[in-house]
């Protein structure tokens, strides 16, 4: 009886320490900062935040229409400039390294990220009426808690999740998860509220978020709000190098009904 008393207790040390150390590392196993890469002539616009100074590379360009580029977990969003500039030649262009990423001061967590991101389009509405949101990955929750709360013109959503706290929880069954982790990044529950024309897409060979948690968080836009769109061979990470990625992005993010109506109206 005493062995066995004793195995117990150590068990239950082991777990318990184990719970420890997953509560410890959780910050670490949610953010990769990366550095900026592109050089320091590229134009990037400050953002101070609670006296936190963020980096946000920008191409700047007057007019109504603007995208906002909430990027992945150890992604550098610098990178993406030339390739959006090409495809968005009309747009505005406001990619945020968040912050600890980029030369962004601050520590990232799920709170000071999405009020950072509502800072952003704070920041610029008054200079686009047309602001369109762009999330990837991690920036998929980021993304849509700005339109569910700000009157975003179109949203897409590439390789999202519907809750970080549940693919961690299915990761690691057997601790308690839902209680040790701080950053949960439920965005079921924002899906409902999107009224805006809306992309989700898929890569069809994702390693990184589960297939069936895209797929609930498709499920939780109201009927009609949303497309599914599945990039077939593509990873996670090798989504964007798709030929199809950047079209799609352009389909669902430019409003198609006005420059059919404006080519009908050319001579």
């Amino acid at each position: 009886m005493r062995t066995l008393i004793a195995f117990v207790l150590v068990a239950a040390l082991i777990y318990t320490g184990l719970c420890a150390l997953l509560y410890a590392r959780q910050h670490s196993m949610i953010y990769y900062p990366v550095p900026r890469s592109l050089p320091a002539e590229v134009a990037s616009m400050p953002l101070a935040v609670d006296g936190v100074e963020l980096v946000i590379t920008t191409r700047i360009a007057s007019g109504p229409k603007a995208l906002i580029y909430f990027g992945g977990n150890g992604e550098d969003v610098s990178r993406n400039l030339g390739e959006l500039s090409a495809t968005f030649p009309e747009h505005a262009l406001y990619l945020m390294h968040y912050r600890g990423y980029g030369g962004s001061g601050g520590r990232p967590s799920e709170l000071a990220l999405k009020a950072d991101a509502l800072r952003l389009y704070d920041r610029i509405q008054s200079d686009h009426q047309q602001i369109g949101v762009i999330g990837r990955s991690l920036g998929s929750g980021i993304a849509l808690h700005v339109a569910s709360r700000r009157p975003v013109h179109r949203l897409a959503l590439v390789t999202p999740y519907d809750s970080i706290e549940k693919i961690a929880a299915e990761q690691f069954p057997v601790f308690p998860v839902r209680l040790l982790l701080v950053d949960k990044y439920r965005s079921y529950l924002d899906a409902p509220q999107i009224s805006i024309p809306t992309l989700v897409l898929l890569a069809a060979r994702d390693q990184i978020i589960p297939r069936d948690s895209s797929e609930r968080l498709y499920a939780a836009f109201r009927p009609g709000v949303a497309d599914l769109e599945i990039v077939e061979g593509a990873g996670h990470n090798s989504i964007s190098s798709s030929s199809l990625y950047l079209p799609m992005l352009h389909t669902a993010l430019v409003d198609t009904a006005t420059i059919e109506h404006t080519a009908a109206q050319s001579p």
